[in-house]
């Protein structure tokens, strides 16, 4: 197991830029997940644009200093991740072992994210943060 980075990264673009934005990094990181790794162009991109709007929508509640919200969302992120992967990977084709699936893979992937959102997250939102100031900046001086 590993951690999910596309959901980290996914959720930290939502709810820092919005819907918008977290459902186009969405997509387009479930694009390349799809040619990479997918046998059906499309599925993990419906999946992240979906998680990318979803936390984009809590872009109003974030307060800058708070670190428990976006830390959940991530978390919520992944399991909803690995419940849709599930759903349409292995209960659709008859695969019943939900328990095992559940003990085996989403919750060892959902503890590897979380640990790594715990880093990964302040140094994103620090990186947006440094990027977007350069831009307006870099607006203001040419207008």
């Amino acid at each position: 197991m590993s951690p999910n980075l596309l959901v980290i990264i996914v959720a930290t673009v939502g709810f820092i830029h919005g819907k918008k934005f977290g459902m186009i990094t969405g997509f387009a990181a479930g694009l390349l997940m799809d040619i990479y790794f997918g046998n059906i162009i499309g599925f993990y991109a419906l999946i992240y644009m979906y998680i990318g709007f979803a936390d984009g929508m809590f872009k109003k509640i974030l307060y800058a200093g708070d670190f428990k919200l976006p830390f959940g969302l991530i978390v919520a992120s992944d399991i909803v991740y690995g419940h849709a992967c599930y759903l349409f990977m292995f209960l659709i084709k008859g695969d019943f072992r939900y328990l095992y699936y559940l003990k085996s893979v989403i919750l060892p992937e959902v503890v590897y994210t979380s640990v790594i959102a715990c880093i990964l997250f302040p140094l994103m939102k620090l990186v947006f943060g440094i990027i977007h100031k350069h831009f307006v900046e870099a607006e203001e001086n040419i207008g």
